[in-house]
């Protein structure tokens, strides 16, 4: 990419197409270089579930799924998704057939203010999708990088704890 200069000799940047399957349909955008992934489903796509926490990726808030594999929606830029299979909290459910885990969140109480529960809702899937969890510690372990400022940590694991004992349910 080059810079192009306007008729001002402000020095402006060329957009970059990108292509990518979100939630199963396919999107074909016009994304500016420096354009976050989370920026783009907010701000472009209206898919408000993933949330700016700290934008510094250390909070969990914005997790979403890019090929299967847990990311931080605030560090990724768009151009990076090009050619990818996003999913998004919104992707999760199947038509009004809850996800697994979601059914588990609500069972469970595994959420209080709400603010995270997509991120942790995510990152679970992807962790699920990873296949090493031994136990509640794994668990722990393994969603550290997803915070509950509401502290609502037992009841989360305790809700991917069940799904993990339902194998063959927990697919994105």
């Amino acid at each position: 990419m080059s810079a192009l200069s306007n008729r001002t000799g402000v020095e402006c940047y060329a957009s970059h197409s990108i292509q990518f399957t979100l939630n199963g349909q396919q999107q074909a955008l016009d994304v500016l270089p420096w354009t976050t992934l989370l920026d783009l489903l907010r701000e472009r796509l209206d898919l408000i579930g993933s949330k700016k926490g700290c934008d510094h990726g250390q909070c969990g808030a914005c997790t979403v799924l890019v090929n299967g594999k847990r990311v931080n929606a605030c560090l990724t830029l768009a151009v990076m998704c090009d050619g990818a299979t996003l999913t998004t909290v919104e992707g999760l459910a199947s038509g009004d057939a809850l996800h697994p885990l979601q059914a588990a969140f609500i069972k469970h109480d595994a959420f209080q203010c709400g603010y995270c529960t997509p991120g942790q809702l995510c990152s679970a899937v992807g962790l699920l999708a990873e296949g090493q969890i031994g136990s509640a510690d794994d668990i722990r372990e393994r969603m550290s990088g997803n915070l509950c400022r509401c502290g609502a940590y037992g009841n989360i694991v305790a809700a991917i704890e069940e799904v993990i004992q339902a194998p063959g349910e927990a697919t994105p």
